[in-house]
């Protein structure tokens, strides 16, 4: 079971301070609270992709790659990559490069995302969100796992003799998660592809993603992946802790009334009552995460966010610091002892590679040697025996 947090990199306004901190120090903030999940034993680190206001991650594998080098352990992935917009051959560079330089610490959670501006400024028609979305992902799935693709779909031009480079560390393709709140059409490809399926569970009631998780689960196993029971899900949430639960709620009130997401629409006891948002004393926290167990079954990956809502970040990393010291290990080991014998670990990097060779040596894949470079046309290889050597003209 994996822990850790993920941030939608909102920039709002503080409601007890009034200040609204700049992107600059948002970034920075983001970074803090990544080195401290990693600080405190948490396993994962999760950043959104927005390009619009009041949102600053726009080009989350260049963060990612920063907090790579600042921490030793983490897990960094993405709260969502956008499926839609981004052209999936970059996806596949993009995220490799990032594979290659965390040293395989990183996947990626992939989805529309909810921001319907986007689709122009990037030349897409909303109206083709969905099938755009599959076609992106079936072909990301092949550039990671066929050294030459031949690719022809609807809504890119054609591919011919494509290598995507660098290739896969290890030759071994970032694990995916497929984000979801309402599609099943998403949910049935993470099913066929044995991928995992991420349901946010934020802003909704109690186990309202409950019949979606499922769908996925049955038709992980119509694959062949395993037992519904072993499907790869993650769940995601929202917490604010204190010693005491009347400190929590009283200190995080402001910041609830004041969001323009929840206040002006419930009260924060109602609020925490319907819906998974957790506010109160670690062992409050505690209990309120051993409900998605009940509700949804043994899940493999539970994020929370913790720096919404014009947080100042010291009051994050109090957030952060709490989890990893008095929730994670009890819920580690309630989780543990709860959890049906059969069904394994989220997927990582080291898991995917013995799993794929075991005790031999990762094949080391090679560049295409038939694309040749963008000076002379031709290839710098020549085929000779085993090794590829390189064949550069006289002239350079």
């Amino acid at each position: 079971m994996q822990f850790g947090i993920f941030s939608v990199s909102d920039i709002t306004r503080n409601p007890v301070t009034g200040y609204t901190p700049s992107e600059a120090e948002r970034i920075d903030a983001i970074i803090r609270i990544a080195q401290k999940t990693d600080e405190v034993g948490l396993d994962v680190f999760a950043i959104g992709e927005h390009h619009n206001p009041p949102f600053f991650s726009s080009s989350p594998t260049t963060l990612l790659a920063n907090i790579a080098a600042m921490t030793n352990r983490i897990v960094l992935s993405t709260a969502v990559t956008l499926m839609t917009t981004n052209d999936p051959v970059k996806i596949a560079e993009d995220y490799a490069m990032l594979q290659h330089v965390s040293k395989g610490r990183m996947d990626l959670m992939i989805g529309r995302g909810n921001t319907v501006p986007v689709y122009p400024w990037f030349g897409k028609d909303i109206r083709q969100g969905l099938p755009l979305a599959l076609e992106n992902y079936n072909l990301l799935h092949r550039l990671w796992r066929e050294d030459v693709v031949d690719w022809e779909g609807s809504f890119r031009t054609p591919l011919q003799g494509f290598t995507s480079t660098p290739r896969p560390l290890d030759d071994v393709p970032p694990f995916v998660w497929h984000g979801s709140i309402r599609t099943p059409e998403i949910a049935e490809q993470a099913a066929f592809y044995g991928n995992g399926f991420f349901a946010n569970n934020i802003l909704a009631p109690n186990f309202h993603f409950r019949p979606l998780v499922e769908f996925y689960r049955e038709r992980f196993e119509h694959y062949g992946h395993g037992t519904k029971e072993q499907a790869i899900v993650g769940l995601g949430g929202h917490a604010f802790i204190a010693e005491r639960s009347q400190d929590a709620i009283a200190t995080y009130r402001p910041y609830f009334e004041g969001s323009p997401i929840y206040g002006r629409s419930y009260s924060l006891e109602s609020y925490m009552a319907d819906t998974p948002m957790s506010v109160g004393s670690p062992q409050q926290i505690i209990d309120k995460t051993l409900t998605f167990q009940e509700g949804f079954g043994d899940y493999h990956r539970q994020l929370w966010n913790i720096d919404a809502a014009g947080l100042p970040v010291e009051m994050a990393l109090e957030q952060v610091e709490l989890l990893g010291a008095q929730v994670v290990p009890v819920l580690r080991k309630e989780m543990e002892a709860r959890r049906a014998p059969d069904v394994g670990d989220a997927p990582t990097h080291a898991s995917l590679v013995r799993a794929k060779y075991g005790d031999s040596e990762p094949r080391q894949p090679r560049p295409n040697p038939n694309r040749g470079d963008n000076v002379t046309g031709t290839s710098p290889y020549q085929d000779s025996g085993p090794d590829l050597v390189p064949n550069f003209p006289q002239s350079l």
